[in-house]
């Protein structure tokens, strides 16, 4: 896997890799994290294709899954403290 790409946002980090004919989109925050695979030939444009996929409103339903991972992570973890 290689790293081909690092796009910065203030409230997590972002990195595009490439392996098997996919890139991998993974989106870090604290000790979270959320990747999401597409083939390759579904974007046209290659990575530059991928960075028009993260758009304001990605980011935005991505923020807010971290929020809910959050949450479910906390509550788990009080159930069994």
């Amino acid at each position: 896997m290689r790293t081909v790409a690092e796009l910065p946002h203030p409230d997590f980090k972002i990195t595009i890799f490439a392996m098997n004919q996919k890139f991998i989109i993974k989106f870090e925050q604290g000790s979270l994290e959320q990747v999401y695979k597409i083939a390759e030939s579904a974007i046209t444009n290659g990575v530059d294709g991928v960075f028009q996929l993260i758009d304001d409103e990605f980011n935005h339903s991505v923020a807010e899954r971290f929020n809910d991972m959050r949450k479910s992570f906390i509550s788990a973890y009080d159930r069994h403290e």
